[in-house]
């Protein structure tokens, strides 16, 4: 995914996201992949650790979770998101907050440097870090799977990850993460269902997210209808969402 997408959808909605909150219901049958995330990242957490967030945008999950950390490190390809992210920095919850606009395939931090790295549906860059991970250090990652709005893909006959859709994302990464020296600590796959009240609420979402990156509300009228039709329920538009978390441990 390009900056320029995340930097478009920043100045579009003043920050990652298309808006001040949801506007859809959800199910989660198998549990809630944030929360699964949030609370294994936080049961690793402690105040003398240093952490990294890598794809960081503008910086609200990283200032909920920095009171639970000795110092973080932001970081993100997208300046506009950096920029909106360090407007919060002379505030209190900011004081063991630092961004840096950086590619997360190589980083300008030193070997063994972090004690902990988590990454939200951003890049995969697992030898750097690796490398920039302590001995014993934990890596999170809570990824877009596979599987992700599949039908609404396959209306489209385009988007992320598509003609991908029959390869289990989780094992390539598990067996990827393996391969560089990292113990698998867990790793769960997460499939469950969105419903959105209205066709203009789905489409101001697809507006702000990767689903699909070249996203046009005009252009893709059609087409969106068309899923909108087959799609309604009583709930409101269903929208399957898969997502997978998975926490690895450094040891050498």
């Amino acid at each position: 995914m390009t900056k320029n997408f995340y930097d478009r959808v920043a100045k579009k909605f003043g920050g990652y996201g298309y808006g001040a909150g949801p506007r859809y219901k959800s199910e989660y049958p198998t549990g809630n992949p944030e929360k699964i995330f949030r609370e294994k990242l936080l049961e690793l957490s402690a105040k003398e650790k240093t952490a990294l967030d890598i794809g960081c945008a503008d910086g609200k999950f990283t200032l909920s979770v920095a009171p639970f950390f000795k110092k973080i490190y932001g970081i993100d390809t997208s300046k506009v998101n950096l920029d909106i992210a360090k407007k919060h920095s002379g505030e209190k919850r900011s004081k063991n907050v630092e961004y840096s606009l950086q590619d997360a395939a190589r980083t300008l931090f030193e070997e063994s440097f972090f004690d902990l790295a988590y990454c939200r549906r951003g890049p995969s860059y697992y030898k750097e870090y690796y490398r920039v991970l302590k001995a014993n250090g934990y890596y999170f990652e809570i990824g877009i799977g596979e599987a992700d709005a599949a039908e609404l893909k396959k209306t489209f006959g385009r988007g992320q990850n598509y003609g991908q859709m029959q390869t289990s994302k989780l094992n390539k990464n598990v067996k990827e993460l393996q391969a560089l020296g990292f113990k698998m600590i867990f790793a769960g796959n997460f499939h469950y269902l969105e419903y959105y009240p209205n066709y203009g609420e789905l489409d101001l979402f697809l507006q702000g997210v990767p689903i699909f990156e070249d996203f046009d509300s005009k252009k893709d009228k059609e087409v969106l209808k068309k899923y909108v039709t087959k799609f309604a329920t009583d709930k409101g538009i269903k929208l399957t969402r898969h997502r997978l978390v998975m926490v690895v441990q450094k040891v050498v």
